[in-house]
């Protein structure tokens, strides 16, 4: 494939909202560690929606936790090679796949902020708190969002593209 046919053919410019995710997530964690005092909670919503200072030192609600700096490495690499894979599926998207692309690139920007985490600081920087009296969602932060908004993008992609080819 020539080059001027694979930049038409290519999500790769989605990669600039993955970059605009690792940003407002990094900008987020840095705030939060400079004003929230660790493990406090600052009431936004009573009774449903906190700020809070939290650490987490595996992957979704803390699974994978204990396993210290090999672990933490091993995490990291899989979350970069899930990276990669989702960039070379945005090379090879049509450019009319935007829900697709959207969802990819939403997934890597979550992904790779998180990883920037892991490896500066040892464990990821989790600050929104959501509840209801004695339940508690566990905490997480802007790049979790995008990970779990871009997993449903795309298997509502994924339904959309199944449907359109029956």
């Amino acid at each position: 494939m020539a080059p001027g046919q694979l930049a038409g053919r290519s999500g790769l410019r989605w990669l600039a909202l993955s970059l605009a995710v690792i940003a407002a997530d990094q900008a987020s964690k840095l705030f939060f560690l400079d004003y929230v005092p660790e493990f406090s909670r600052i009431t936004v919503f009573p009774g449903f929606f906190d700020w809070t200072l939290t650490y987490n030192e595996g992957v979704a609600f803390s699974m994978f936790g204990e396993g210290g700096d090999l672990q933490r490495y091993l995490l990291s690499a899989f979350a970069v090679a899930v990276s990669i894979g989702f960039m070379v599926w945005l090379t090879r998207l049509p450019r009319s796949d935007r829900f697709s692309a959207l969802a990819l690139a939403l997934v890597i920007g979550g992904a790779l902020g998180n990883v920037i985490d892991r490896l500066r600081l040892g464990h990821v920087v989790d600050f929104i708190l959501i509840y209801y009296r004695d339940w508690h969602w566990p905490a997480f932060n802007v790049a979790d969002s995008c990970i779990v908004v871009g997993a449903i993008v795309l298997v509502l992609a994924g339904m959309r593209n199944e449907k359109s080819s029956n």
